[in-house]
């Protein structure tokens, strides 16, 4: 009886994965509900009125940003060039902090109910929606990417609580929806935090428009690259991979990950490169999760939240100064992992009671977490211990 269940339950896991890209999109969206919710909204906003800490050390942090000036003059193109590493810079730097502010402006709106940062918001959303057409040259699908995943977030906010109204919600979804969209859904076969920001603001993007058929395929992209971009131990000798990548020799597996030839739980594509761009992926990877949580499928549970406690975990250790073996990365590591731990820390330790020893350091000794000025913002404010 038991071993007749025990294969049964095998059976419908194996049929679950199997099918789980067609059943991804929720029946109904949920609003605001891009990587943050109406009821985190609202627990941040009850205790940074109650002047409870670390949010409103983390809500005083964003109020006096750059971000949240309420005379930011917008500075939209109609063509965003964005060569490797932002060279040439033609807008890249601008469209970014202009979709940061608008994010930031939202939450400010959100927490203290003044319209005036409500109208800002909608003033930069709409500032770029009248005039941008298209991103070029060879970042141009990191940096929609980048981009694309605050622009979501900061209009889910106006748009499903701010009762001023909103006229160009219409056409900043067309802009969405023509300019940002196309360039981002099709994936990419670079680094893997290339392809989980563009899977990141697909999926933002998604919500937005209430777009299931996009929605679907951005997540079915994403459990792809989130399997192929931290490794764990079972599975097997060599890290997964992006079939499109035609990685079909060890040799070629260990090239991509940046020369390292020993996997360990944790190890993602990228650590050997540099914990900045690590700290990029599993940024995205957080934001994915926390967004398909809120859509009413929870994945911390499945491989994607083991992939993101591990990938933590091993990064947050070395990024708190444990020593470097030799067998890793050559013995010498670059550190800067950035502000990327709350979503995933409050998800796995808060809500599941799992234990994250290192990351839980790391993330108290980071508060509040700031902005990366690339598409991760103010994070302490929105999950930090927040039971939402």
């Amino acid at each position: 009886m038991r071993r007749t269940a025990l294969l049964a339950g095998v059976a419908a896991l194996i049929a679950g994965v199997l099918s789980w890209p067609a059943q991804a999109a929720p029946t109904t969206f949920a609003h605001p509900g891009v990587t943050v919710s109406k009821g985190q909204l609202d627990f941040a906003r009850a205790q940074v009125t109650a002047g409870a800490q670390p949010w409103k050390g983390a809500f005083d942090q964003m109020k006096a940003s750059k971000y949240a000036d309420l005379n930011r003059t917008p500075k939209p193109r109609a063509t965003v060039e964005c060569g490797s590493y932002s060279n040439p810079n033609y807008g890249c730097t601008d469209e970014r902090e202009d979709a940061i502010a608008a994010y930031t402006d939202a939450l400010a709106w959100y927490i203290t109910r003044d319209e005036r940062y409500a109208k800002k918001s909608i003033a930069l959303m709409d500032a770029w929606s009248a005039v941008i057409k298209e991103h070029t040259n060879s970042n141009a699908p990191l940096q929609t990417g980048w981009a694309g995943s605050s622009w979501p977030k900061a209009a889910e906010i106006i748009k499903y609580t701010y009762t001023g109204g909103w006229p160009g919600s219409g056409r900043f979804a067309t802009m969405l929806r023509d300019v940002y969209l196309p360039k981002v859904i099709g994936g990419s076969n670079s680094n893997g935090n290339w392809e989980l920001s563009m899977m990141e603001a697909a999926v933002g993007i998604s919500v937005f428009l209430e777009d299931k058929a996009s929605y679907d395929r951005a997540m079915a992209t994403f459990r792809t690259r989130a399997a192929a971009y931290v490794y764990l131990a079972s599975d097997g000798d060599l890290p997964r991979t992006v079939p499109s990548q035609n990685l079909t020799t060890r040799d070629k597996i260990v090239g991509y990950w940046q020369g390292q030839s020993t996997f360990v739980t944790g190890l993602t594509q990228e650590t050997c490169r540099d914990f900045t761009h690590t700290g990029y992926g599993i940024s995205a990877i957080s934001h994915i999760a926390e967004t398909s949580r809120i859509q009413g499928q929870d994945l911390y549970g499945t491989d994607v939240g083991e992939r993101l406690r591990q990938a933590l975990g091993f990064q947050a250790k070395y990024q708190l100064g444990a020593a470097v073996p030799g067998w890793l990365c050559g013995g010498s590591l670059n550190l800067g992992l950035g502000p990327v731990t709350e979503v995933g820390y409050n998800a796995l330790h808060n809500r599941l009671g799992v234990a994250m020893t290192n990351t839980e350091a790391l993330t108290r000794q980071n508060r509040p977490a700031g902005s990366d000025n690339l598409f991760v913002a103010w994070e302490t404010l929105t999950h930090g211990d927040n039971p939402n």
